[in-house]
């Protein structure tokens, strides 16, 4: 059994050019009979972690031995991860900083010293959820949109910047800097950290789920939910279920024609299908000579979308080719050279590695694609678009598929004088043709202005280029800024009926973009700037054009949107859009261009010149040699030297906020953007003893792969919600509701917008939307509602679900939401991982059904009475619970449910009524 003093005997000095440091040898443990060269390199990650920060209570003795002795096989035994910092954004960051915030106030409130909660490891926060593209096709269309989010969002940014002033360990990157992911790629990382004289792998966890972005670096972390980053921030280790490693082998190169893009819709397809859940991807293979790193960061980007937690590129050349591109010092570079050779953290291509098991792609064979219409794992080839959108209209939407006119008449009326918001004229639309139950596809005549087109099912939109995930690689936005150029060549424009829009995710793409002058290419599509930040893809999309609005809500069209993001959830989007596809930059240009989402790219004209002659997207795709040649003329490290040199300062909005300098904050009791959260007042010092639940009602039966897009409160919401009532009685207008993500941190508009989707579909209600049965009286109302009766008569409310419950986001409001509605527990098929550990972390107890078992096969509709027993002393890590059903005959009968608290940790966390209770109570002992 390993012994206390043999971690001394690993530590030794690596000599580097910016001085000598200790490190936790690796190669030291073979003298102690272990093979850590077996180890995967991100399990060899975690293994240095707890050898690092052993203190035999949180991390002990047997956390070391579990991962020395890692198996492939599953393991249930814990590993507690430190990481070295915390990365927030704004809509995930503002409620957990509203957390820390109120803790100060409960510390202070009992005569403690306030001071005591403060970030012990270093944290950044970006601000980039918040801005909206509101203007758009427009040289001031960026100017406008931070106008805007500035008007929308100056109590939550002033209480951004206090806590940047009163935290220590806590920076803020202000708005319109960049995307937290790619700033982080580009900047904050440094693969290899020096503190305190030690050296150590750069790991870390963040509050979005597309964290593991960074994997593409060599670093390893990944998303969580704000309160496990709370934890983290307080000291406190996350703690996870040993996983399994899924070696991910590339082999060959990607062909001519495709892209990183592609690659990665080919791999969330492929592993969804082969199920890898809470994994760790590590990949490896000789197509990693092949591959950037922004095209490595393209795929780890998706590692949620793929199931996974991390999808890790272990270091080696590439890294520090790319570390040296974007500006990082010479010291830092030999740092991870130095260290990662000298630890084991180095790839050569040489390695013995032994995987759970290893899946396996053939670069080569990744052709074009793109993914939709509402999941990111559905891959549908270009050639194939055609058939999946009819397909799709059919089954969704009882249409059969009739295609449209393609051609678009354009016209100008001389010694007419057109504006684009003329009243709008549609021709009358005869009630669809009914043929085997199947209504037609719809097509509506529209004159606005001097433009005249039809309207119809399948036209696009929306064409977005956006996120961190496509706009990192620089292959990826110089493609399509050759598209575009090309596409002018032609006489080409976008059509009059897509918003287009461009929001990279820093500002080094304008730099190389306007150095190239392509910027000016994609501007003559109308793909203009409009913000540095997540837009499209987290559903800040903004309004359609009134025209277009007016059309698709009147006549109920299906329309599309393309979008170069990660997400395509129901309503994610816009709530206007039934459909929507994710693809590279390129293929979002060429479909705003083609303005049809059912045409086949590869054999249809694209579009016509002005002579009426058809154009092919061949006839405007660069080639490969086309784009490295433009990549080796603009690209340089003074792109990125120049773009952070002033990331922390921000614009001179963000300069002239007032705020106070006090430890405490000081709460507005009128506000409806921040709230003293409600989790901590009057804390009993002790937690109650744990207890069964008695007769809970069915709040709400979901199916299968339910996100935390229809949990959490997301997106816009109207004034009929109860989110837009409570603001109304509180003189707040219609016109400045703003968006739910910018409300997370008042709890009141927070738990009025959870399970408020729209396109929520609960098997107690009879229509989609927020919307339950209140069982006892037979009243159909909004699911606010419902709990909120419930609570009064004290009746403990549970939820049933399908697999992969609590997919997609990492959002604490998911769990938050669901605990303030009166949830006490969670009966599912299958858990995303970071929504059940968001729910333990509130108290919630996530249950799973035996294999084999779900309510349908239980013969459960949800009007039943639920008592669930078996927890309240003895209760062991997944420890299996006697669940009681009571039918209104008095008949009842019972099954076992597995108690998904996967370790001993978050047992003590639901005993405390949530994770950062469990804190507080700690930080008061302690005091």
């Amino acid at each position: 059994m390993l012994k206390s003093d043999i971690i001394l005997g690993i530590k030794k000095n690596l000599n580097t050019r910016k001085g000598t440091y200790i490190y936790h040898s690796l190669p030291n443990l073979e003298q102690l009979g272990y093979d850590p060269e077996k180890l995967p390199f991100c399990i060899r990650i975690l293994l240095e972690n707890v050898l690092r920060n052993f203190d035999g209570f949180a991390i002990t003795l047997q956390n070391i031995e579990t991962l020395l002795r890692w198996h492939p096989e599953t393991s249930a035994d814990d590993t507690p991860f430190k990481p070295a910092r915390v990365l927030m954004q704004d809509f995930t960051g503002v409620p957990s900083v509203v957390d820390l915030a109120s803790l100060r106030a409960e510390i202070a409130r009992r005569g403690k010293n306030p001071d005591q909660i403060n970030p012990v490891i270093p944290v950044d926060l970006v601000v980039d959820h918040s801005v909206q593209v509101d203007y758009f096709g427009t040289g001031y269309s960026y100017k406008r949109n931070i106008e805007e989010e500035y008007n929308r969002n100056q109590e939550r940014y002033q209480f951004l910047k206090w806590a940047q002033r009163s935290f220590s360990n806590f920076r803020v990157v202000p708005p319109g800097m960049g995307i937290c992911h790619q700033v982080n790629l580009e900047y904050l990382s440094m693969v290899v950290i020096e503190r305190n004289g030690e050296v150590f792998p750069d790991t870390l966890v963040g509050t979005d789920s597309h964290t593991p972005m960074v994997n593409g670096i060599g670093i390893v972390g990944w998303g969580v939910g704000g309160i496990e980053a709370e934890a983290a921030i307080l000291g406190q280790p996350v703690y996870f279920t040993t996983p399994k490693v899924f070696g991910l082998r590339l082999t060959g190169r990607l062909p001519v024609g495709s892209t990183a893009t592609d690659l990665v819709l080919t791999i969330a397809e492929l592993l969804r299908k082969y199920g890898v859940t809470g994994a760790f991807i590590e990949v490896f293979g000789d197509g990693l000579d092949y591959l950037s790193v922004p095209d490595r960061a393209t795929i780890s980007n998706m590692s949620p979308e793929f199931g996974c937690t991390i999808t890790y590129f272990p270091v080696d050349d590439k890294t520090l080719e790319y570390m040296r591109l974007s500006n990082r010092s010479e010291d830092q570079i030999q740092l991870v050279e130095d260290y990662c050779k000298a630890n084991l953290m180095w790839r050569t291509g040489s390695e013995k590695i032994v995987y759970s098991d290893v899946i396996r792609i053939e670069l080569s064979s990744v052709l074009p694609c793109v993914a939709g219409p509402k999941r990111p794992q559905d891959k549908i080839s270009l050639k194939d678009l055609p058939a999946a959108f009819s397909d799709s209209l059919h089954q969704s939407f009882g249409r059969k598929y009739v295609k449209p006119q393609q051609l678009t008449q354009w016209f100008t009326e001389g010694g007419n004088s057109w504006r684009i918001d003329d009243p709008i004229q549609t021709s009358p639309v005869e009630t669809p043709v009914e043929e085997n139950g199947r209504r037609e596809t719809k097509n509506v005549s529209l004159t606005t202005g001097q433009e005249k087109f039809t309207l119809s099912d399948g036209a696009v939109v929306l064409a977005a280029i956006t996120s961190c995930t496509n706009t990192s690689n620089p292959y990826a936005m110089i493609g399509a800024g050759l598209l575009a150029r090309k596409a002018r060549e032609y006489g080409l424009d976008v059509k009059p009926w897509v918003k287009t829009s461009m929001a990279p995710g820093s500002r080094v793409v304008t730099q190389y973009l306007s150095k190239a002058g392509l910027l000016a290419d994609l501007e003559a599509l109308k793909f203009h700037i409009v913000g540095y930040g997540c837009t499209s893809c987290i559903g800040n999309s903004g309004p359609l054009p009134s025209y277009v609005s007016k059309v698709v809500e009147e006549y109920e069209l299906v329309v599309a949107a393309v979008l170069s993001g990660n997400r395509n959830f129901e309503a994610r989007i816009h709530p206007q859009v039934k459909m929507n596809f994710l693809m590279s930059p390129m293929l979002v240009v060429a479909y705003a261009i083609a303005g049809r989402i059912d045409i086949d790219l590869l054999e249809d004209p694209i579009s016509y010149d002005p002579n009426h002659q058809p154009v092919y997207l061949k006839d405007i795709c660069p080639t490969d040699d086309q784009i490295h040649e433009v990549m080796r003329n603009v690209l340089s490290t003074n792109n990125f030297a120049d773009s952070y040199r002033t990331i922390f300062e921000g614009s001179k909005e963000w300069q002239e906020l007032e705020v106070p300098n006090a430890k405490l904050y000081d709460w507005v009791p009128q506000s409806t953007y921040l709230k003293e959260s409600p989790f901590f007042k009057d804390l009993p010092d002790l937690p109650h003893p744990l207890q069964g639940i008695q007769n809970a009602r069915v709040l709400l039966v979901l199916g299968d792969s339910i996100t935390t897009d229809h949990i959490s409160p997301a997106g816009s919401y109207n004034e009929f919600s109860p989110a837009g009532k409570y603001l109304l009685e509180r003189g707040v207008a219609k016109a400045d509701f703003n968006s739910y993500g910018s409300r997370r941190g008042h709890d009141e508009v927070m738990k009025r917008g959870t399970f408020a989707n729209v396109r929520l579909r609960n098997k107690l209600a009879t229509r989609e939307g927020g919307y339950t049965t209140h069982l006892p009286t037979r009243i159909e109302m909004t699911i606010y509602e419902a709990s909120i009766e419930y609570q009064r008569l004290e009746t403990p409310l549970i939820v049933l679900a399908g697999k992969e419950y609590g997919s997609g986001s990492s959002r604490d409001w998911a769990a938050k939401g669901t605990s303030l509605l009166g949830i006490k527990a969670i009966i599912a098929e299958s858990y995303e991982r970071i929504h059940r550990s968001n729910l333990v972390g509130m108290g919630i107890l996530p249950l799973q059904y035996k294999p084999g078992e779900n309510a349908e096969s239980l013969g459960l509709t949800g009007e039943e009475q639920f008592t669930i027993t078996g927890i309240t002393k003895g209760i062991e890590p997944l420890h299996e619970v006697d669940v009681t059903v009571s039918r209104n005959s008095n008949r009842s009968n019972s099954f076992k449910a597995i108690a998904r608290l996967d370790s001993k940790i978050e047992i003590e966390y639901y005993r405390n009524g949530g994770i950062l209770q469990y804190v507080l109570r700690q930080f008061l002992t302690e005091l």
